[in-house]
């Protein structure tokens, strides 16, 4: 098991505090010298755990393992991998109220966004078990005669998966649970911020029946990701890595990848703009924009951070969003009644607040929100949002949504293409065709007309174009990334050369 029993936090005195160790081979192993980093929680202070802070030689060590068991996992009927992927979704739901406290301690979630979290991993797991027979080829018609042809898929071998901590079930799950489906062994390397959480999906999945060696997990000090996540990359069994984080974070991994001839998946940042077209239901619009841009604090890659309104709807839209912002309910996440808990942390909270001071000293309008109380940020809308203020480029990845009025559909789709981002979109019109056209215009990898920017689903194509990163995960678009296509060739009788 990734997670020991609970035992003494070093300086804590008599609080208790679990001891989280690497997981490699199949066993729970110290980190090389025995280092450790202690985690608290944001809010309070208390200690959460003792984690092992892993070196470049313990990833390496993750790798090796991984390497070692990639020929027998592959070789596992495809029954068997469905097996045991059910088994960890059944799993998922009885550790449902574990998985859900130790989620909310380690990033301050609220009660409903970690029981989402766990709903979601768990059809993740459910959906990976249905896709274990998908990993098939094709014959491919050929000109010489009697040569079959084939394109064939297999696994690609060591999948590194780098996971977050803003959804740190279900980004935890998705880095793992496609690659096991189609026959490849993994290294989790869990984010600094929940690596109780991470650790608790290898714990399922090696509960659940994975041979030794197929699951592996590497945890770090903050100070050593770089260097880690090198020897992750650079490891010469390592296949395939795939990243969700920040749009920075994931440049480095592009160059490591290109460096070392690694082939990468990325996941990145966002600046999803929702249009409002005059012809929109605006009370639904409202909805959407207040959900998509404050659920979970706002800390989520597909948040609503921009919405581009016509201007003649504009005045009545922004009544209803801050309407809807102010009656949200800001408390601390174990309150069952809070829907917005605190920022992650005191560098989140201080980088939304000065977008927001920048923007209303530029002469945007809070119509509602704009104050914070500790890691606490009241729901924000603004209004009157302009290219000279930084929140309408920079990721706010918080509690705040900007308002941009417009001319007509054409300057929306303009607005909302004003950006390097390109993950998620939304259109709200109650015309169809012209929701799917402008739709077609938006550059994003995901856009919904007629509902939030914040949806996903297990067996959907997920991922973004430009910074918001390439690939895309979630079923059968994951065969792409995480199997190689070979082409194999019988040849059925003579055949004439040339010389």
């Amino acid at each position: 098991m990734p997670a020991s029993e609970a035992v003494p936090a070093e300086g804590a005195g008599t609080t208790r505090a679990t001891t989280s160790d690497l997981f490699i081979a199949g066993r729970s192993v110290p980190a090389e010298g025995g280092r450790y980093v202690e985690t608290a929680e944001a809010v309070g202070g208390a200690p959460i755990a003792r984690v092992a802070a892993a070196s470049p030689a313990d990833a390496r060590r993750a790798v090796d393992a991984a390497a070692e068991a990639a020929p027998g996992w592959a070789a596992v009927p495809p029954a068997r991998r469905r097996e045991i992927l059910l088994r960890a979704a059944e799993l998922f739901g009885e550790r449902a109220a574990e998985l859900s406290a130790v989620m909310g301690r380690e990033m301050g979630a609220t009660a409903p966004w970690c029981r989402f979290n766990v709903h979601v991993a768990r059809g993740m797991l459910t959906e990976a078990a249905a896709q274990t027979y998908s990993a098939i080829g094709e014959v491919i018609p050929s000109d010489v005669p009697g040569l079959t042809a084939l394109g064939v898929r297999q696994p690609a071998g060591v999948v590194v998966g780098i996971a977050p901590w803003n959804a740190p079930l279900i980004l935890g799950v998705r880095a793992v649970a496609m690659p096991l489906a189609y026959g490849n062994t993994v290294v989790l390397k869990s984010s600094e911020q929940t690596p109780l959480t991470q650790a608790a999906i290898v714990a399922v999945l090696h509960d659940a029946g994975m041979p030794d060696g197929v699951v592996n997990l590497v945890s770090n000090a903050p100070e050593d990701a770089p260097a880690v996540v090198e020897a992750l990359v650079a490891h010469p069994a390592t296949a395939r890595v795939n990243f969700t984080g920040s749009t920075r974070v994931g440049r480095v991994i592009g160059e490591l990848g290109g460096r070392h001839l690694t082939r990468v998946v990325l996941e990145l940042g966002g600046k999803a703009p929702l249009l409002v077209l005059d012809d929109a239901d605006l009370e639904e619009a409202a909805a959407a924009a207040s959900f998509g841009a404050f659920m979970n604090q706002g800390e989520i890659c597909m948040s609503t951070e921009r919405i581009v309104v016509e201007r003649s709807v504009a005045d009545a839209f922004g009544a209803l969003l801050a309407r809807r912002a102010t009656a949200l309910v800001v408390g601390p996440p174990d309150d069952e009644t809070s829907q917005i808990g605190p920022l992650v942390h005191a560098g989140a909270r201080d980088h939304v607040m000065a977008l927001i001071d920048d923007a209303v000293r530029r002469g945007a309008r809070v119509l509602a929100g704009g104050t914070a109380d500790g890691l606490y940020v009241r729901p924000t809308v603004l209004a009157g949002v302009t290219p000279e203020m930084r929140i309408y480029r920079e990721e706010s990845f918080g509690p705040v949504v900007s308002v941009i009025d417009v001319a007509d559909a054409d300057e929306a789709v303009t607005v909302a293409n004003d950006t390097e981002y390109g993950l998620s979109a939304a259109v709200f019109t109650r015309d169809a065709a012209r929701g799917l056209d402008v739709a077609r215009r938006i550059r994003s990898g995901i856009c919904h007309v007629n509902g939030a920017t914040v949806h996903d689903e297990p067996q959907m194509p997920f991922g973004g174009v430009g910074a918001s990163g390439w690939g895309r995960f979630g079923s059968r678009a994951a065969l792409e990334e995480f199997t190689e296509l070979r082409w194999i060739t019988l040849q059925s009788g003579p055949r004439h050369y040339p010389i």
